[in-house]
């Protein structure tokens, strides 16, 4: 059973009011970008813990959650609370399988996220090594609305450091958002209106697609994928399609 250690919060983003990242100082072993551990505060006897991924690549001296607070949930309030200098535990040993490593070799590199979810991409994209191995890499971020989309100076940091070989596609689904397409990611793969967006199509030949988000939209992208003829990675059978459900 892995470890629980102190871990300190040093800096709190807040995005929206229910969007917030943490940032947190603790001594945990060694980690992959995509991967995830366990937050929780003790209560008592009782503690109360969730999986979160890492936002931050594992070189950086701290680690950044991203959360959604939800109103009536056991543990987001009380995180969403915390402050600069409070304490938090954190489980020590990371675990998780949406990683580059697992990934085989291609050509292109498909991130497919909503809410939260984009956390372990952002780690990855931020560690490089996605743009080490992958010639072309596109990051697609589906929220509900436009406030929602978050770490756009990263995101732009990226744009500008890669080019044209890197390319950032938003989805906004309850209103109209200048430079977002309208909907939900399945839908537009099954329209090619995604594939149009960024002027490369999927291809069990040269593409890589990695989908991390509610449980619904995980589903539905990959059956999209699997009809345009992509099929599940898997250790003893190769493919195109890693998935993460995202609670």
């Amino acid at each position: 059973m892995a470890a629980w250690v102190e871990g300190r919060v040093i800096e709190r983003i807040e995005w929206t009011p229910t969007l917030f990242s943490l940032r947190v100082a603790a001594e945990l072993a060694p980690y992959k970008a995509g991967q995830f551990t366990k937050l929780a505060l003790q209560r008592g006897e009782q503690r109360v813990q969730r999986a979160y991924s890492f936002v931050n690549p594992p070189t950086t001296p701290y680690h950044e959650f991203y959360l959604v607070k939800i109103p009536d949930g056991e543990l987001t309030p009380s995180l969403g609370a915390l402050q600069p200098g409070d304490s938090l535990l954190v489980q020590s040993q990371a675990t998780g399988f949406l990683t580059l490593d697992e990934l085989p070799a291609g050509r292109d590199l498909w991130l497919l996220s909503t809410g939260t979810a984009i956390g372990p991409f952002l780690a990855m994209l931020a560690e490089g090594e996605a743009f080490r191995r992958f010639e072309n890499l596109v990051l697609v971020h589906g929220v509900r609305k436009g406030e929602e989309l978050t770490y756009q100076a990263l995101i732009t940091s990226l744009v500008e450091q890669h080019g044209p070989r890197f390319r950032y596609v938003p989805f906004v689904s309850r209103e109209a958002w200048p430079g977002a397409m309208e909907g939900r990611i399945p839908a537009a793969i099954d329209a090619g209106s995604l594939q149009e967006r960024v002027g490369m199509a999927f291809s069990a030949e040269h593409s890589q697609v990695m989908i991390c988000g509610n449980p619904a939209m995980v589903k539905e992208t990959q059956q999209s994928l699997l009809a345009l003829g992509l099929a599940k990675n898997l250790r003893r059978a190769p493919g195109n399609i890693s998935m993460e459900n995202y609670w």
